[in-house]
C-alpha cells in the first residue's frame, strides 16, 4: 500500500545527478497530477525565489497534486542543494483544435547535458532524461512530442538560470528568450538556441527585471494572474491535454 504522504527524497553522495533527478521526478509522480480544476498552491511568477520556496516547502508538506507551474518550483526547491545543477524555466504556447494552451517544464543543465523535470497529462510532456547535447535538441524532443497530440508550437520561452540561494530576493526570470518559432525554420530556432544556451552557460545574461526586481512586468497572459487566487493555473496546464 503506497503511503499517502511520499517521503521527500533526500540526496546521498552514492547518486549520480540523473539518479538523483529521477528520485525527484519519481517523487512528483507520487504526489499526482492534479486533475480536480482546482489550484491547490497559488503561485505568483512575479514573487521573490525566497517566497516561492516557501510555497514549496509547503507543497511537500500538504502532499496535494500538482500541475506543471508547482512542479517547476518544487523542482527548483528539491534541486538547490546542488550547485552543479543549473535549473531554467522552459514555456511552451500551443494551439489545439482552435484553442491555445500554456506549458512549463524546469530545463536541466548538468556536465554538458540538457533535460527536464516537471508534471503534465502527458507522460512526453514532463521530465527528459539528462541525454541532449544542445538545448535545441531537447526543445524540438518537445516538439515532436506535442506533435504526437497534434499540437502545434506557436511560441517557446526560456528563462534565466535560478539561482541556487533559497532566500534570494531576485524573481525568477521566466522568458529571457522568446521565440516564434511556428514562423521560423528549425535552422533558425536551433541557432538562436544555441546562441542563448551558450550566453546562459557563460553566465553574461542578466535578467531583464535585474535593475527593478519588485516593479510588474507587463507579461502577456501570465500564466498566474494577480486577481482571483482560486484560477490562476485552471487555464494554465489545461494546455497538454489534447
Amino acid at each position: 500500500v503506497q503511503p499517502s504522504v511520499p517521503p521527500v527524497p533526500n540526496y546521498k553522495l552514492s547518486m549520480s545527478i540523473p539518479e538523483w533527478l529521477q528520485a525527484i521526478q519519481t517523487y512528483m509522480k507520487m504526489l499526482q497530477y492534479n486533475h480536480t480544476g482546482t489550484q491547490f498552491f497559488e503561485i505568483r511568477k512575479t514573487r521573490p525565489l525566497s517566497g516561492l520556496m516557501e510555497t514549496a516547502k509547503e507543497m511537500t508538506r500538504e502532499s496535494l497534486p500538482i500541475k506543471c507551474l508547482e512542479a517547476v518550483i518544487l523542482g527548483i526547491y528539491l534541486t538547490n542543494g546542488q550547485p552543479s545543477v543549473e535549473r531554467f524555466p522552459i514555456s511552451f504556447k500551443t494551439h489545439f483544435s482552435g484553442n491555445y494552451f500554456h506549458h512549463v517544464v524546469l530545463g536541466i543543465y548538468c556536465n554538458g547535458r540538457y533535460g527536464s523535470l516537471g508534471m503534465s497529462r502527458r507522460s512526453d510532456l514532463m521530465d527528459k532524461p539528462l541525454t541532449y547535447r544542445t538545448l535545441s535538441d531537447l526543445i524540438f524532443e518537445f516538439e515532436d512530442s506535442y506533435k504526437k497530440y497534434l499540437h502545434s508550437v506557436k511560441k517557446v520561452k526560456i528563462g534565466l538560470y535560478v539561482p541556487h540561494e533559497p532566500h534570494s530576493f531576485q524573481p525568477i526570470e521566466w522568458k529571457q528568450l522568446v521565440l516564434n518559432v511556428s514562423k521560423m525554420m528549425r535552422t533558425e530556432v536551433r541557432k538562436e538556441l544555441e546562441k542563448f544556451a551558450r550566453d546562459m552557460r557563460m553566465k553574461i545574461l542578466k535578467p531583464s527585471s535585474a535593475h527593478s526586481p519588485m516593479k510588474e512586468r507587463p507579461r502577456g497572459k501570465s500564466l498566474s494572474p494577480r486577481r482571483r487566487p482560486g484560477s490562476p493555473q485552471r487555464r494554465a496546464c489545461r494546455r497538454d491535454k489534447s
